[in-house]
């Protein structure tokens, strides 16, 4: 399947600071991607980097096809910010006459349609919309240019739960109906379990594990049982994390086949649980030789 964001050793670097560093990673078209990751973990700057806000320090970076950034790339990309950009000076009829000025493809129906439906006064001033009927305007201005790829970089993380649940279901309808790839920030695992079947972890400004929700959640296990020292499961039992009592292990295990040993109580895991099994193996990973310290 063609990948709508691909990057190779991907890398920006502040000064003497990496925010990002190596990130190699292919998001295939057609899905709603979680990017997870603590603060100052680089999803924000993998975001701009991919929308052409920012200029990568080394590797590449290639969206729809081209290079991020491009003018092709641009017209084709929709970017809502952690802060969801409106100027506070305009109204809303104001900033839909300026997203028609600034993008060829743009659908005014689209954009009169939502702004309709979400009860939003035309000439009414974005600085005096609250934060949800903000966040709905600027979803707004990102679908109406008709994008192939939207990109939503914590959308939702200063509005209350009820004006987070509408824009995620707004969301999600327009994803439907325009059958649009999306790459979401959120530190909210709810949110993503409400809405993505792709999943990123990045930690560290590096990629821990990337795949379809459904993939990981079917290879990854949780195993209780006596005590017992990691290093003695089977090879393809690859350890994530590993928690000991005196007298019981739980581990969390990646494998692509059946486990087999009979001391192992086997039990599922939520999008929750994978994804803390991920942060915990960062924390991790100081205290372990430096080549286990990375999961690609």
């Amino acid at each position: 399947m063609t990948a709508v964001l691909h990057a190779q050793e991907l890398g920006k670097r502040y000064g003497r600071r990496w925010a990002l560093r190596d990130c190699t990673v292919d998001i295939p078209a057609g899905h709603v991607v979680g990017l997870v990751g603590p603060n100052g973990a680089g999803k924000t700057t993998l975001l701009k980097l991919a929308s052409g806000h920012l200029a990568p320090t080394s590797g590449r970076i290639s969206v729809l096809g081209g290079p991020a950034g491009g003018q092709e790339q641009l017209a084709r990309v929709g970017f809502v910010a952690q802060d969801t950009p409106t100027y506070a000076g305009l109204t809303v009829a104001e900033h839909l006459r300026l997203g028609a000025r600034l993008n060829p493809g743009w659908d005014a129906a689209l954009a009169r349609e939502r702004i309709e439906r979400h009860g939003l006064d035309p000439g009414r001033r974005a600085g005096r919309l609250s934060g949800g009927e903000r966040a709905q305007l600027a979803l707004t201005l990102g679908l109406a240019k008709r994008p192939e790829l939207l990109i939503l970089d914590e959308p939702v993380a200063a509005l209350d739960p009820l004006a987070r649940r509408e824009f995620l279901r707004g969301l999600m309808e327009a994803t439907a109906e325009h059958e649009l790839s999306v790459v979401l920030s959120s530190h909210l695992i709810s949110d993503l379990e409400r809405t993505c079947d792709y999943l990123i972890v990045l930690v560290d400004s590096r990629i821990r594990v990337a795949g379809e929700v459904d993939e990981l959640l079917a290879t990854h296990h949780r195993l209780t049982g006596p005590r017992r020292d990691p290093g003695r499961l089977p090879a393809d039992q690859h350890v994530v994390s590993a928690r000991h009592t005196d007298r019981q292990s739980t581990l969390i295990v990646r494998t692509d086949g059946p486990i087999l040993d009979p001391v192992w109580t086997v039990s599922r895991l939520t999008m929750e649980d994978l994804i803390l099994a991920y942060l915990e193996q960062a924390v991790a990973a100081p205290r372990r030789r430096p080549a286990l310290a990375v999961v690609r």
